[in-house]
């Protein structure tokens, strides 16, 4: 039996109008994949491989999403009747939008782009972190803080110094 659930906050979960994560290695939760595939999925049938690539692209290569997070996602919209395969019985399934899943992908416009913009800055941030003055600087600062940190026995003022160094780069950034 197919499991219909119909309110945005069972479906989307509501992860990527959260806080942001601190745990950099998950990107992107369940919702959030299942939203992008369903916005993909509208553009034209796909199949997992092809809408791997197409996560990938739009982060300019820095974000891929495993096949362990894809393909379960994908049997979890086909469950949920959002999607269905165009050839049940092809090496490779194809999938398009259900009705239900063009009425999930509605409801889901504003996280949606939320999550298309996190990704899409991700390119703007590997073509800005690229350029070799900011990865000669990045180099610099990264080698002169792990000089410094390594040496035994750092006087406590030392730390708030190099602590407040870091702080104040850091605004200076920020505000610039």
């Amino acid at each position: 039996m197919k499991s219909q659930r119909s309110s945005q906050h069972d479906f989307f979960g509501g992860a990527a109008s959260a806080a942001p994560k601190k745990r950099r290695e998950k990107m992107l939760d369940g919702s959030d994949v299942r939203l992008l595939l369903l916005h993909f999925i509208a553009q034209g049938a796909a199949h997992g491989y092809e809408l791997i690539k197409t996560i990938e692209d739009l982060s300019r290569g820095e974000y891929s999403p495993s096949p362990g997070l894809i393909y379960p996602n994908l049997t979890l919209l086909e469950e949920m009747d959002c999607i269905e395969s165009r050839d049940p019985q092809a090496a490779r399934k194809a999938y398009s939008l259900t009705r239900h899943g063009e009425r999930q992908l509605a409801e889901g416009q504003e996280t949606l782009h939320f999550i298309i913009n996190r990704l899409s800055s991700m390119a703007i941030l590997v073509n800005n972190r690229s350029i070799p003055e900011v990865e000669r600087a990045i180099h610099n600062m990264r080698t002169a803080l792990n000089m410094r940190l390594s040496q035994p026995d750092l006087a406590k003022q030392t730390l708030h110094d190099i602590i407040d160094a870091l702080d104040e780069a850091a605004r200076k950034i920020e505000r610039s």
